[in-house]
């Protein structure tokens, strides 16, 4: 039986619970969002006619701190992924050692169809409808699958004509608007340094590693250009159009040139075209999912030629895609652990922003290290205390901090 996507979640959660032996009453507490809204979402089109598009937002528990998650626009949002997706927030914020809570949301929407006009109205009506359950201390959201730093401008403006200034109710806002340095490429540097840190746990180093990243927007695409400063080589690249594969490497440099000319990596003549599908099979060291969730299932599990899976996307693996790796002896790097960079530093900004005070962009690369390595050597003592995945043991160390919170608080 294929789980959707909030059962997988909370498989993988039960796997942490079972590891600490917590009662039921804790699977109740630590599984149930705290909130769930459903808000119907009709804007007028540039031609006149009425459209409707539903919106969610799921806050799913915030005994840590304010809930914290992204918001994204497609076609495929529903509310068991958005539970899901929120829940992956509760337990990465609490892995990585930040003072938040986790939520998440989305508009089912298609953004390409809409023009910019189309898509701000849509923003500022979903803010209205949601407005008085987000906010600097309650809730903050970010981008995600979609949305950008002019979203969250958006968002932010709106938010602020209602309720006051209030910089600190979103992250990853342009810097030109309260944002943080080093944002755009948070997430691939949280990746980087996981993966560093994975492999000097088993005395490898990152230079001449084999790289397949799936998905070429801000994380792959920062990913990339980031390893191979370190010296590893990425072979294979895809997006939604394609992929391409060198046994040399790409010229990620050039790469960039051509995706900023055509928005797209295929046609790019430094490499041989293949499928999104053919990139899950490239062999290489490392396979990177940094797309959409779920694309590496039972089929697909079979078929990797890595010795790791560096979850840089969310959920990216289903319940029997991970049973297989295991079962196969490929180590996955949990996306709560592995690319937790993005929440990191978007608790940067929040904190900037609730100061009035900017940090410089090597302040904000140093302390995100500084979190991503002391999360790593966190979940990898626990992995060897236990004798499990990496998978569960990022899940114990969240559990463990959620519990803790959870009982100090009461809920008598």
């Amino acid at each position: 039986m294929t789980l959707n996507a909030y059962e997988t979640t909370n498989h993988f959660v039960d796997r942490g619970l079972e590891a600490l032996h917590l009662d039921q009453r804790y699977r109740t507490l630590l599984l149930t969002p705290a909130r769930e809204v459903r808000v119907e979402l009709p804007i007028l089109l540039d031609d006149g006619s009425l459209a409707n598009f539903i919106g969610y937002r799921v806050q799913h528990d915030n005994s840590r701190g304010p809930f914290k998650g992204g918001l994204r626009y497609h076609p495929t949002v529903e509310i068991d992924e958005v539970r899901s997706l929120a829940s992956l927030m509760t337990w990465k914020t609490a892995v990585i050692g930040i003072p938040f809570g986790g939520a998440k949301g989305g508009i089912q929407c298609d953004p390409a169809t809409l023009s910019p006009r189309e898509l701000q109205r849509l923003t500022r009506r979903f803010v209205d409808a949601i407005g008085t359950v987000i906010g600097p201390q309650v809730d903050i959201p970010a981008p995600d699958v979609n949305t950008n730093a002019q979203v969250m401008s958006w968002i932010f403006d709106q938010y602020s004509r209602r309720f006051g200034f209030a910089p600190a109710v979103v992250t990853g806002k342009p810097l030109n608007l309260h944002g943080s340095a080093g944002r755009d490429a948070a997430t691939g540097r949280g990746c980087l340094v996981t993966i560093r840190q994975v492999l000097a746990a088993e005395g490898k180093h990152l230079v001449g590693q084999r790289f397949a990243i799936q998905g070429f927007g801000n994380v792959g695409s920062w990913l990339a250009r980031l390893l191979v400063q370190e010296g590893a080589k990425v072979v294979a690249v895809s997006d939604v159009h394609g992929g391409l594969f060198s046994g040399d490497g790409i010229d990620i440099e050039k790469l960039m040139h051509h995706v900023t000319a055509t928005r797209a990596v295929v046609g790019f003549e430094g490499a041989h075209p293949i499928t999104n599908d053919e990139l899950l099979a490239t062999p290489c060291d490392v396979l990177v999912p940094a797309a959409l969730g779920h694309v590496i299932d039972q089929t697909t599990a079979r078929t990797v030629h890595a010795r790791y899976v560096l979850e840089a996307a969310n959920s990216p693996c289903t319940m029997e895609g991970d049973a297989v790796l295991s079962e196969r002896g490929i180590m996955c790097v949990p996306d709560i652990l592995a690319n937790a960079g993005g929440v990191t530093a978007s608790y940067f900004e929040w904190t900037q922003n609730i100061q009035q005070h900017a940090w410089t962009e090597s302040r904000v690369n140093h302390e995100l290290e500084r979190y991503m390595v002391a999360a790593h050597n966190e979940v990898e003592q626990t992995r060897r205390e236990f004798r499990c995945s990496l998978r569960t043991a990022a899940f114990v160390v969240a559990i463990r901090r959620v519990k803790e919170a959870t009982d100090a608080r009461g809920f008598d």
